[in-house]
């Protein structure tokens, strides 16, 4: 199981999803442009100490990341899906797909998807936080695939 982002606009967004990567053993893809200044300090300050835990690779662009996935299943997060996530058989291979945080992901992006999915909401309302969303969709994706990592046994005292 992965977590890709395209293209990510909110820097605060990133930090959390590449900490919940590192906390639950989950590899992340992080599709660039970036919609704000992403460089190794940048990296540094999101991951705080989770850098050792975290498994980030950075693709120059959205072509480059389909070259170096080819052949993975590509499940796109969307509020323009029909099929609730809760609905859906995920795959330890799938990777899930975050769009932009203002805009979500182009055309081309969203046709390339194995597979599109919701989150059912309330009427009227627009979408969650991206970080929310895939923390609520990798928590059922992992459990399907028995995905999380083990904890060690306690000890009795």
């Amino acid at each position: 199981m992965r977590l890709a982002l395209y293209q990510p606009d909110i820097a605060p967004n990133v930090g959390t999803l590449l900490r919940l990567g590192a906390c639950l053993g989950v590899s992340m893809d992080i599709i660039e442009p970036c919609g704000f200044p992403f460089g190794a300090r940048d990296m540094k300050r999101a991951l705080m100490d989770y850098g050792a835990a975290a498994d980030v690779i950075r693709h120059v662009s959205w072509p480059e990341f389909r070259k170096t996935n080819a052949g993975k299943r590509l499940i796109l997060l969307t509020t323009r899906a029909e099929m609730p996530y809760t609905e859906f058989t995920f795959t330890e291979s799938d990777i899930l797909l975050l769009g932009r945080e203002s805009a979500g992901v182009p055309p081309e992006v969203h046709d390339a998807a194995d597979s599109r999915l919701l989150i059912p909401m309330s009427p009227g309302l627009r979408s969650i936080n991206v970080a929310i969303s895939a923390a609520m969709v990798l928590g059922e994706a992992l459990r399907q695939t028995n995905g999380f990592p083990q904890q060690a046994p306690a000890t009795q005292t």
